[in-house]
């Protein structure tokens, strides 16, 4: 008798065939696919009736610059969808990695799942990945000055400009970071009679 797990794993074989690789880990089945077929793949894990995942319940980017420790040699930017069958009672992860590192540029999946726009547009944000065919890819958490994308592993940590109220021009101006490092080391502080009662 099959597992649900095994169930899964052989229809998305059937369906995407050589275009995909699934592996079985902790009870969860990942899907990765190139760049060049992502979008087929995604709407044939929507459209196949053995699969009809209906619903895009996430989707990410991931920066792999730092994995494993820095020994990761692949590419640099992926996208990570979770997506649910609701009649099959399924949940898949589907990674998909981006072909440069310079300019990450997947395919739009909005025209697929409309809750992918706002996801999408994160992914953009946070991390510089454009995705082709998004009728409205702009930053969505950071402001629209802002320069670099802050979840790039590479982003200094204290940014590039800070914005503050100038009362003189009686305006919010940007300047030049002057976040001075401060010391992390904690003191303690304890008076002579501490737990002596």
């Amino acid at each position: 008798m099959t597992t649900k797990l095994e169930a899964l794993e052989l229809a998305l074989r059937t369906a995407l065939g050589e275009g995909a690789a699934i592996t079985v880990a902790l009870g969860e089945v990942t899907v990765v696919v190139k760049a060049a077929g992502y979008y087929a793949a995604m709407q044939t894990l929507r459209d196949n009736p053995a699969l009809h995942f209906e619903q895009l319940l996430d989707l990410c980017g991931v920066d792999y610059s730092t994995y494993g420790e820095g020994t990761w040699e692949g590419a640099r930017f992926a996208a990570v969808s979770h997506l649910l069958s609701i009649e099959h009672n399924w949940r898949v992860r589907v990674r998909v990695f981006a072909e440069d590192d310079d300019t990450p540029v997947l395919a739009s999946v909005v025209e697929l799942w409309r809750a992918a726009n706002w996801y999408e547009r994160e992914a953009f944000d946070l991390f510089g990945i454009l995705f082709e065919g998004h009728n409205d890819l702009r930053r969505i958490l950071t402001d629209y000055g802002f320069i670099g994308h802050p979840f790039r592993k590479d982003f200094p940590i204290s940014g590039y400009v800070e914005m503050r109220y100038d009362p003189e021009q009686k305006r919010v101006i940007y300047q030049a970071v002057t976040i001075e490092p401060r010391e992390i080391i904690p003191r303690v502080i304890r008076e002579e009679t501490y737990g002596m009662k």
